[in-house]
């Protein structure tokens, strides 16, 4: 559910994106509604949003969740303030890529890779499997943030497609691939105490 929040934005940004440019009137002042810059303007005020109800719901937010939303203001903020999208085409790589070093680093740092801190109190896994996760997590990071790079900036009739329904299906792709793995495996070491994760 957490992965699908952050497509909130992306979709109204998609939309936005590709209405035909017009002009509209708002408080005296003209605007130009449709195209890459009112999208990105669009996709900066739906994360504000998005990401402070759930600060007001949850109290907090997660630290994937503050990556998101920073990424967005910083790479949305210069491609309105330099009037170039080039910024903003480089949002879902740097983001994706740092969620895979987040991945990467909890191997060598603190008790529990990444993964079994997010799911460890749902799934009960041996260790050795809980590796395998959060090392396949790793993997998908950074393959979605290679392949936003390369659409992004080789094919750039496409990349906003790519990026809203490209990484949704990757995501998707994913989850139902480790949904798989975790139902094989808690079948088969369910019962396993030492499975359990810590405290």
């Amino acid at each position: 559910m957490k992965q699908f929040i952050d497509f909130i934005p992306l979709i109204l940004f998609f939309i936005v994106y590709k209405l035909e440019p017009r002009i509209v009137e708002l408080a005296g002042q003209s605007f130009t509604f449709g195209g890459i810059f009112s999208a990105t303007a669009v996709l900066i005020l739906a994360s504000l949003l998005v990401y402070g109800a759930l600060f007001l719901i949850q109290r907090r937010l997660e630290k994937g969740q503050w990556i998101t939303l920073l990424a967005c203001l910083v790479f949305g903020g210069m491609t309105l303030t330099f009037h170039s999208e080039t910024f903003l085409k480089w949002k879902a790589p740097v983001v994706n890529w740092l969620f895979a070093l987040g991945f990467a680093a909890s191997q060598f740092i603190g008790d529990r890779p990444l993964i079994q801190r997010i799911l460890g109190h749902a799934v009960s896994l041996p260790a050795p499997l809980w590796t395998r996760l959060n090392l396949a997590w790793v993997a998908f990071f950074v393959f979605s943030g290679c392949a936003n790079l390369f659409v992004a900036f080789t094919f750039h009739e496409f990349w906003v497609d790519f990026k809203v329904f490209g990484s949704l299906g990757m995501t998707v792709l994913f989850l139902v691939g480790q949904g798989v793995f975790l139902a094989r495996h808690m079948h088969e070491h369910g019962t396993d105490p030492a499975a359990k994760p810590k405290d």
